[in-house]
């Protein structure tokens, strides 16, 4: 168990919820654990509310406590809204049994609940939006929700600039754009030597994520760059069609899709370049820790602002259009054609490390935080 080496005696402990669906790998997950880790080293009482247990989840940080806030067999109603009024009924007790000073939200419904559930306990609740805005606030009820409650939440924190644009006037007043704490896997100085002959990716094996695109443009240059492999790292419901799609480019010997793993930093490290080609994104974890261990890097300009705002474009990386195979095809065949540039492409990339190092950034959230709270 962590001490408390920060807490002074006879000093109140400042207590701090952290609401998210789950601590399944992904990238918002990272970055919530990573935040209860800190925060516990710095003497804060942490607990995590979650809503369930995922199949593969970040192990919870030492001194952390945790909470499930779904709705057990016995408590599940005959109704959707029957359901939906139990677990707000449940989040709010538990709300009530921790008194935090604050609350702390990630991502989509998981905000709106959060709000709906401390109204009037006097508790201030900060929201985080991971993504595009408009993909986490898709529907009309889902926007019209996030347009009243943000306005009544202690703290907005988006992931860029743009994000803002979305929401009205009273709620870009007290939105804030905060940085995400780097994983530490990934603090570590660009490889040195020749790369490897390999294109990777590291994402959710979704639709959003389009890694057929990274595929596809990989097939136009298999025949002149017949060296080359990818490899595209993380799991998810097109793994298997992605796969079929690798045979039937007739590459299943040179694409590999080895799912979720725990060592991808020191997997990466060396590759010849790294592809993003999402259609929305906040800041993209994944393109900003290769970013910062000096991968030459490719990104789609995606929705949501995050990879132009890392990215100087022929400078520190290149982007490319959403969707667009062609000009995707064209960035990797630069890279495969001048390794020299590649490499200082990464070089440059690697200065976003003094950034993003995970104890400044922590502690800018732990600095807002603070301000929130009574």
């Amino acid at each position: 168990m962590r001490r408390n080496k920060h807490c002074s005696p006879g000093r109140k402990q400042k207590h701090i919820a952290l609401f998210i669906s789950s601590l399944r790998k992904g990238g918002s997950e990272r970055v919530l654990v990573n935040l209860a880790d800190y925060l516990a080293g710095r003497g804060w009482q942490v607990t995590l509310v979650t809503q369930y247990q995922g199949e593969v989840e970040y192990p919870l940080p030492d001194g952390v406590r945790r909470v499930f806030s779904e709705i057990t067999e016995e408590e599940t109603g005959k109704s959707r809204i029957g359901n939906f009024l139990a677990r707000a009924r449940k989040l709010r007790r538990i709300w009530k049994k921790e008194q935090p000073d604050v609350i702390l939200s990630f991502i989509g419904k998981n905000n709106i609940m959060a709000l709906l559930t401390s109204a009037f306990l006097g508790i201030p609740v900060a929201v985080s939006v991971r993504g595009e805005p408009k993909e986490e606030y898709a529907s009309a009820p889902l926007r019209f929700l996030a347009d009243i409650l943000f306005g009544r939440a202690a703290g907005v924190i988006l992931q860029s600039e743009r994000a803002k644009d979305f929401f009205p006037e009273r709620v870009r007043k007290k939105a804030v754009v905060l940085k995400n704490p780097l994983n530490p896997d990934f603090v570590r100085p660009p490889f040195k030597g020749v790369r490897e002959k390999e294109v990777v990716a590291v994402g959710r094996v979704d639709a959003n994520k389009n890694h057929e695109m990274i595929i596809r443009a990989f097939a136009e240059n298999a025949g002149r760059f017949p060296e080359y492999r990818l490899t595209i790292y993380g799991d998810g419901g097109l793994r298997e069609k992605l796969a079929g799609l690798s045979e039937d480019l007739g590459l299943s010997g040179r694409i590999s899709l080895p799912g979720t793993v725990s060592d991808v930093a020191d997997r990466i490290w060396r590759a010849g370049m790294f592809v993003l080609s999402s259609y929305s994104e906040g800041i993209p974890n994944t393109l900003l820790e290769a970013m910062c261990m000096g991968l030459p890097v490719i990104s789609t300009d995606c929705s949501g602002g995050g990879a132009a705002e890392l990215i100087r474009d022929g400078e520190n990386g290149k982007l490319v259009a959403p969707g667009d195979v062609d000009s995707l095809a064209g960035a990797m065949r630069a890279y495969m054609e001048n390794p020299e540039m590649a490499a200082a492409c990464g070089l440059e990339a690697s200065k976003l490390l003094e950034s993003y190092r995970p104890e400044a950034v922590a502690r800018t959230w732990m600095e807002y935080l603070e301000g929130l709270m009574r």
